[in-house]
């Protein structure tokens, strides 16, 4: 045993068994613990999204791009994440590191790499290892107990170390690749955002937004970022009026928005959400596309080669 190791009182490396389970009750009560909560991707995704945006601060700077965030904000990142999932589990607070999990101090650590910094304070314990990747909407989550074996010799000036490759054998993962929330803005194509960003006053980038992401969830992150106001998700409503004799139906999650949107076979808005369609009427006896009957009339998604019409009335 090492002076180090010593200090800190640390277990037997021994993570995993011949057969392949946790060989680390600390751990496993910790799995444990995490799995009789319920929903552990979804709340994970939606706290990680929450996270990257609140950072990001769209409605004040216009950005949803983190590569574009400074270093400061980068480290404080890391911190929000940790506030926001203490929200979301309701963890209290460690004795000497951020979480008590099932009796157990629980650090956490945030990349938008995959690789983790982990300070000398932390040998010994366990830490929640967190990764969120926006550009491929994928984020992991895993435990591991930080030993001086599974650390890179090399250090920063911190005396912070990465995990090793081979050490990284031993993370046990409560979420691999799994979807993270998409970041709308983000999958777009470059000339298309700087379209609908410099389309003008905040009304007109909401209703360039409309016109040119059709058939897609406009999330309420997506419209402040869009609109740099707070009020959003009114521009999108608003929108309504601007786009019609475009032939473009704004759809929420209001009334009989749902329902024609799930005739037209598009995404079903949920609530603070909009999807928008051009549409065009069509025969009622139409099957080569989705119809929905508006009033008395029949509409499907408008093809590129159809005429513009204005939308009907819809109950929104």
């Amino acid at each position: 045993m090492t002076d180090l190791e010593a200090l800190f009182d640390v277990p037997e490396p021994t993570p995993l068994d011949a057969a392949g389970a946790i060989d680390d009750p600390g751990l496993q009560e910790v799995m444990d613990w995490f799995h009789t909560q319920g929903d552990l991707e979804t709340r994970f995704g939606s706290a990680l999204r929450q996270s990257l945006d609140e950072v990001l601060d769209g409605q004040r700077t216009g950005r949803f791009d983190i590569d574009g965030l400074s270093k400061t904000e980068k480290t404080y990142l890391g911190t929000k994440v940790e506030i926001v999932i203490r929200a979301t589990f309701e963890l209290a607070a460690g004795d000497r590191m951020d979480y008590k999990i099932a009796g157990h101090d629980i650090d956490a650590k945030f990349s938008i790499s995959g690789t983790w910094s982990i300070p000398t304070e932390a040998m010994g314990h366990l830490c929640l290892l967190m990764a969120a990747y926006d550009h491929k909407s994928t984020f992991d989550v895993g435990i591991i107990r930080i030993r001086p074996e599974i650390l890179n010799k090399g250090q920063n000036k911190d005396q912070k170390k990465t995990i090793s490759k081979e050490g990284r054998a031993g993370i046990v993962w409560l979420a691999r690749q799994a979807p993270l929330p998409p970041n709308l803005l983000l999958s777009l194509p470059q000339k298309t955002v700087e379209r609908i960003m410099t389309a003008g006053s905040g009304q007109r980038r909401i209703n360039e937004l409309l016109r040119t992401v059709q058939g897609r969830v406009i999330d309420r992150n997506a419209a402040v970022t869009v609109a740099r106001q707070q009020d959003g998700l009114k521009r999108c409503r608003d929108a309504r009026n601007h786009l019609r004799e475009d032939g473009i139906a704004v759809l929420g999650h209001q009334n009989d928005s749902p329902k024609v949107a799930q005739a037209l076979q598009l995404p079903v808005p949920e609530k603070g959400t909009f999807v928008s369609m051009r549409l065009v009427q069509v025969d009622p006896e139409t099957t080569d596309r989705a119809v929905a009957c508006i009033g008395e009339r029949y509409y499907a998604a408008a093809r590129p080669d159809e005429p513009v019409e204005p939308t009907p009335e819809i109950r929104y």
